[in-house]
């Protein structure tokens, strides 16, 4: 299989130090990456974390599997400014932006597997002219994708998908609708079949409202906008049960009996994951032409620096990402 691309995400984070952890993981036994980051960045960053990690400096990702059990293949893309750890720096974002176009340009062609992409600060990226809500929607402009990005957080034990994401909980509310839920279930279905190998998908869909709306008593957005995208989605053939009181469908008995949840916001759906298992979560991106996976955390400023951030979720993230990339292929 090609080698996965990882970006460097923001340097002042600590996407560096996870992704020197995560060689040191994963040399032996893969799956191989190149990084598109700084080389000199990295080197000094091993050195003030007295990590032992060669680096070796590449043209194109063609090599790296076969050099990666003895060093870190770095595409290299080049700072602007040093970078100072939890100090994001606006001056960087060039660089920040080129490293995700690249790995997109490089997955797209076919050259990498997939991507993997370190967290980065978007207001940083805003103040630079980055005119994209997230990592997402500038992936799926790259990538020329005809499908809605979708976001998937999945873990060993759940897979959740939003169907409203990063908005308030009054907007998310309020932009809810139908087509919103058969679009988003209809994707995810897909991706289940095509890029997780699950040949008949069973999606358990959550209300909105406590006790999923108790007939009506508590709310009737169940009725009104959940049943009848459900009418819908089961007429095309969609395996989907719900609405479900979303206090009762996370429990180890209520996930035995789906394949992944689709949620009516954000908070509905990370909570349950975050709480199963907060260090394994990984972000999937459903809907783009290539594979894309990501940590499930941001760039922790707080604590960048300090040789102490956990790369578990990260090697999830790129452990997952060759599975699907075998899928695919």
């Amino acid at each position: 299989m090609a080698p996965l691309a990882l970006t460097m995400g923001d340097p002042a984070g600590i996407g560096g130090e996870l992704t020197l952890r995560a060689w040191q993981e994963l040399r032996r036994k893969g799956p191989a990456f190149v990084v598109l980051d700084d080389p000199a960045r990295l080197r000094t960053l091993a050195a003030a974390m007295r990590l032992d990690v060669p680096l070796r400096e590449v043209n194109g990702p063609e090599d790296a599997s076969r050099l990666f059990p003895d060093a870190l293949p770095v595409l290299p893309v080049r700072l602007t400014e040093p970078a100072a750890p939890g100090q994001p720096n606006a001056a960087n974002a060039p660089a920040i932006i080129a490293s995700i176009e690249q790995a997109a340009r490089l997955a797209t062609s076919g050259a990498v597997g997939g991507v993997v992409t370190n967290p980065i600060n978007k207001a940083a990226l805003y103040h630079a002219g980055f005119n994209h809500p997230g990592h997402t929607e500038f992936l799926a402009e790259i990538t020329r994708a005809t499908n809605r990005p979708v976001m998937m957080l999945a873990c060993p034990a759940l897979r959740v998908v939003p169907v409203t994401v990063h908005a308030s909980l009054r907007n998310a509310i309020a932009s809810l609708d139908a087509n919103a839920i058969v679009e988003v279930t209809r994707i995810t279905h897909q991706a289940l079949i095509h890029q997780f190998g699950i040949a008949m998908p069973r999606l358990a869909v959550a209300g909105l409202n406590p006790h999923a709306g108790e007939s009506g008593a508590l709310g009737d957005e169940e009725t009104t906008i959940i049943a009848p995208a459900l009418s819908q989605l089961r007429a095309d053939g969609i395996n989907v049960s719900g609405p479900w009181p979303s206090d009762t469908m996370f429990t180890a008995e209520a996930r035995a009996r789906y394949d992944a949840a689709i949620c009516m916001y954000h908070d509905q759906a990370l909570i349950p994951l975050k709480t199963i298992d907060m260090h394994h979560g990984v972000n999937v991106t459903l809907g783009l032409p290539i594979v894309r996976t990501s940590p499930d955390h941001g760039t922790a400023y707080d604590i960048a620096g300090q040789g102490i951030a956990a790369p578990s979720s990260l090697i999830a993230a790129i452990e997952l990402a060759a599975q699907l990339a075998r899928q695919k292929t």
